[in-house]
């Protein structure tokens, strides 16, 4: 765990006051007696009964998505974060688990049981259920489509593009590629999620726009509205002749010879700023900049554990929030943002808890300070993922052991020290694990015993051999609060979450 980490995390955890009834509640510390108890439920009681849904129109939607955050990343997420604050753990709430409002997501595509990202994004962002890899167009799509006018004839408009047709200001913010597939489905159409940079496109002559191009080629109303845009990718933006500005031996992607970043520059006319390290992005003035592109690594940013060792600098997740909503907020019609961890997904798969937990603090972190900066009488704040991973909690490990630990349970008498529970052949195992992996070990299970598993590197164990773990299938949950959240409720199709947004608008 990183100094950096239990500092920020302390300091956002103390510094701000809760945001509504159910925020207000008192927290269980823990171990809670049973007046303890009895008094957290009946808070719970008066805050609901006190709770009245918003039946008014939004002036902002922000919409955060936690790229991979199932179900049981959010818990572990939770523990972590309270194990960090000094506590048992279990009894913490992340900031978004305060909204009064939730619900489950129905996360299958129009093909896939389980889904990729691309599908569940363009379920987000245009109400509609879509095929594997393919971003904000219908399923009609041919795969591979080089035809760039079929393309367009089947693009699905998306919440971004009807803020923007609305007058809204909007923005979009990530900690993976601004041209990955959650980020881009808020403004790309095309059959290939990775067609990200022209050099990815492998068919000559197609008129399929990758989706670098299309960020700077908006159309004029999107183009007027996209105040701000942060990220990684710099180097998809970049001719393959010019170097990274941050690592002169890294060259850009693209094929065409276009500098993308200064384009954007250029279009977007004056005041429009384009920033690529911590320095720069300090340096905004949000009350007086114009738009702003953000593009703060060769490929995604770093994970929030990692972010330290960057040697140029960059925001965090919370930082680019926050300065996201300083550059909207101003805009007379209100905004849209989405703001996405991304890289939660990018540990899971690589079968590192730690950092994907310590991700999905970042978020609830950014998720507490947009609840600050923003009234829930005038803004909706969405909280969910896109689908969940093969990642578990298991093993009857005792209240307060340590997440990322190997499991002790309960013991057998009173007053006795807790000691490790071991599988059949003797050994012990990790709280955490995944169904599948690279933190397969092959033949017997190694002996963890002697083995720190809360290193920042360890890979929990899989139980199926994958060079990367896959998604998960079941469902995820929603958070909500603002006008309309109470249509947020009950199991929901995740393409539903669009039609919420859409009616909190009032479009």
């Amino acid at each position: 765990m990183t100094k950096n980490l239990i500092t920020v995390a302390a300091m956002l955890v103390c510094s701000l006051p809760p945001t509504d009834a159910f925020a207000a509640e008192p927290a269980v510390q823990g171990p809670e007696s049973v007046a303890d108890w009895n008094k957290a439920g009946n808070a719970f009681i008066a805050a609901s009964k006190a709770l009245q849904d918003n039946t008014g129109r939004a002036r902002n939607v922000i919409i955060f998505v936690g790229d991979g955050m199932g179900i049981s990343t959010q818990t572990a997420a939770r523990i972590l974060e309270g194990q960090i604050k000094g506590k048992p753990g279990e009894e913490n709430r992340l900031s978004f688990e305060t909204l009064p409002y939730s619900a489950l997501s129905k996360t299958y595509s129009w093909d896939q049981q389980t889904a990729d990202s691309a599908p569940t994004a363009t379920a987000l962002f245009t109400g509609y259920k879509a095929r594997e890899g393919m971003l904000s167009v219908d399923h009609t799509t041919a795969r591979n489509e080089c035809d760039g006018a079929k393309v367009t004839a089947r693009a699905l408009p998306t919440i971004l593009e009807l803020a923007a047709a609305n007058g809204r200001a909007t923005g979009v913010v990530s900690t993976a590629r601004l041209t990955h597939a959650t980020p881009g489905a808020t403004y790309a159409h095309t059959p290939m999620r990775d067609w990200e940079a022209d050099s990815n496109i492998p068919t000559p002559g197609c008129s399929t726009k990758d989706i670098a191009r299309q960020l700077i080629e908006l159309s004029p109303t999107v183009r007027a509205s996209l105040k701000v845009a942060m990220g990684g990718g710099r180097t998809y933006f970049l001719p393959k002749s010019e170097a990274d500005p941050e690592y002169p031996t890294t060259p850009g992607r693209r094929n065409d010879g276009r500098n993308l970043t200064a384009e954007w520059l250029a279009s977007r006319g004056a005041g429009a700023a384009y920033v690529w390290n911590k320095a720069q992005f300090d340096a905004i003035d949000a009350a007086s900049a114009g738009p702003v592109l953000g593009l703060f690594e060769p490929s995604h940013m770093q994970y929030e554990a990692d972010r330290g060792s960057d040697p140029a600098g960059e925001p965090s997740l919370t930082e680019m929030t926050a300065k996201s909503i300083r550059l909207l907020q101003d805009s007379p019609k209100g905004y849209f943002l989405h703001v996405e961890a991304g890289r939660i997904d990018h540990a899971h798969h690589a079968g590192n808890a730690s950092r994907a937990l310590q991700d999905t603090i970042e978020l609830s972190n950014a998720v507490r300070v947009a609840m600050a900066m923003t009234s829930e009488q005038d803004t909706l704040i969405i909280v969910t993922a896109d689908h969940s991973h093969t990642f578990t909690i298991a093993g009857y490990p005792n209240r307060g052991n340590p997440i990322l630990g190997l499991v002790k349970g309960v013991p057998k008498t009173d007053g006795t020290p807790s000691k490790l529970t071991l599988d059949k052949n003797g050994l012990p195992f990790s709280t955490l694990g995944y169904a599948n992996g690279p933190g397969y070990r092959g033949g017997a299970r190694p002996d963890l015993s002697s083995v720190d598993t809360t290193a920042l590197n360890f890979l929990q164990e899989a139980v199926v051999p994958l060079s990367s773990e896959t998604h998960g299938g079941e469902d995820v949950g929603i958070w909500a609060r603002g006008p309309k959240a109470y249509l947020v409720r009950g199991s929901m199709e995740q393409n539903w979450i669009f039609h919420v947004m859409r009616e909190a608008f009032g479009f």
